[in-house]
Formats: C-alpha cells, sequence, structure tokens
C-alpha cells in the first residue's frame, strides 16, 4: 500500500470512528452535547433572530433593490464577506433591537449575508471559533517567522497537517464545532495559514443526505451552510474524493 492510500484509510478511519462516536454520545447523552446554557444561545434565540433579520433584509432588498451590509475587499473569503449593517437596518426603521446573539449587542455571532447576487440568506459566524483559529494564526505566524519552518505534524490531507503544539510550547484549544457540537481540529497549509477541519461534520451532512454523487469542482462546505443557520469558520475549500471530503487548496 503507497504512502497516499495510507493516508487516505487513515482519514476514513479517523472520520468512521469520530462518526460512530458521535452517534454514540448521542445515544447515550440524549443530544446534551452542549451545556443547557450554550444550548439555548447556539440554537434557538440564534434561530429566532436569523428569522427577523431575514425578513428585515429582504424588506429592505425591496424597498430599497440594495442590501443592509457593510463593505468588504475582493479577496476576504466568501463566508467572512458581508457582515449585516445592523445600524443602517435600526436607522431606517427596518429593525426595532439588534439580536442579543450579534456581536454588536454582545453575543456570540456575526451575522451575514451570503449569496448576495441571487437569493440572500441570512447566516451566523461564530466568533468563538474565529478568535480561537486566529489565536492559533498568531502562535504559528511568530513560529515561522523565528524558526523558518511549519509546526507541523501528521499530513491530514495533501498539503494539510496537524498542528504540533508542543513545538509551539502551546496547549490545543479546545474548538467545538457549531454543527454537530463536538470538538474539530485547526490544520494548517504549506503557507503557514490555519484552517478549522470541518471534514467529519461535511461526513456526517453527507451521511444525513444519502447522496456521494457530487460533482468534482463543488465546494461542499455548501452542505453545512445549506443544512443550518451557520457557515463553517475559517474553513478551507473542500471537495469529494474517493468518497470522503478532501481539503484542497483555493
Amino acid at each position: 500500500m503507497n504512502r497516499f492510500n495510507k493516508q487516505a484509510l487513515h482519514r476514513r478511519t479517523r472520520i468512521a470512528g469520530a462518526v460512530l462516536a458521535l452517534f454514540f454520545a448521542l445515544f447515550t447523552l440524549s443530544g446534551c452535547l452542549y451545556p443547557k446554557d450554550e444550548l439555548k444561545q447556539n440554537q434557538a434565540a440564534p434561530k429566532e433572530a436569523v428569522r427577523n433579520v431575514q425578513a428585515a433584509v429582504d424588506q429592505y432588498k425591496n424597498d430599497t433593490a440594495m442590501l443592509p451590509i457593510k463593505n468588504a475587499t475582493a479577496d476576504t473569503p466568501v463566508y467572512e464577506k458581508f457582515y449585516v449593517d445592523f445600524a443602517k437596518l435600526q436607522r431606517t426603521g427596518y429593525l426595532s433591537d439588534i439580536p442579543s446573539s450579534a456581536f454588536e449587542n454582545g453575543g456570540n455571532y456575526y451575522f451575514l449575508v451570503i449569496d448576495e447576487e441571487t437569493s440572500p440568506r441570512i447566516k451566523l459566524l461564530d466568533i468563538v471559533t474565529f478568535q480561537k483559529i486566529n489565536d492559533i494564526q498568531s502562535w504559528v505566524t511568530a513560529y515561522i517567522q523565528n524558526k523558518g519552518e511549519l509546526p507541523k505534524g501528521e499530513q491530514m490531507y495533501p498539503g494539510f497537517y496537524q498542528i504540533d503544539y508542543k513545538s509551539l510550547n502551546r496547549t490545543a484549544p479546545a474548538i467545538r464545532s457549531v454543527f454537530s457540537g463536538q470538538t474539530i481540529q485547526a490544520i494548517v497549509d504549506e503557507n503557514g495559514v490555519v484552517y478549522s477541519d470541518y471534514g467529519i461534520d461535511i461526513m456526517q451532512f453527507v451521511q444525513k443526505s444519502g447522496k456521494t454523487n457530487f460533482d468534482a469542482q463543488l465546494d461542499i462546505r455548501t452542505l453545512l451552510v445549506d443544512g443550518s443557520d451557520f457557515v463553517p469558520v475559517k474553513a478551507p475549500t473542500y471537495r469529494w474524493v474517493d468518497n470522503e471530503p478532501q481539503a484542497v487548496q483555493p
């Protein structure tokens, strides 16, 4: 068995094991993957807020033919690009209060508009994960500047690696997925860019959908976005390769 096949087999085993572990946890813990206060914050309140903000944005667009979003540069990642301009919605009377779950009101989420040119949709970006990945990025960048090499461990996908926290003299932070509630890891590419690895979450969505005949060029992060109120935070592009999600360079 060549090296690539060994890596692919390892990834399949890792993903399958994690999915089984998650299902076991769901069975034994009756779905309580979060403490009760986090469940309330991550499910009920944001869902209601998403509906309310969606309605306000839709009405604003119908009346003005524009979107109430903040400016972004062309190279801003798609799932970080267009933040809802709550000040504009309030000032123009389309929204009376900023949601408590929004960053602008002390909450844990940025409200984003995606598919802005076709059918605009409101999605949530988890600030806690966003900040944790930014922190890891600062550690990795400092290490590269000091050592001239990547603090990389095992290869997870072609060109993407686990992070060697021992070399960084750091403890790996716990990054909790908003999609499944389970812990996911950060990975680093050859250029020293740090990402969240949502491969296991994507695999779960694939299994739930029952589909495996994805177009080779489809960015299957869309499965997460279309199936939830959230966007994957700092995630690489994923393609469906050899019956599993694989991170790829843009």
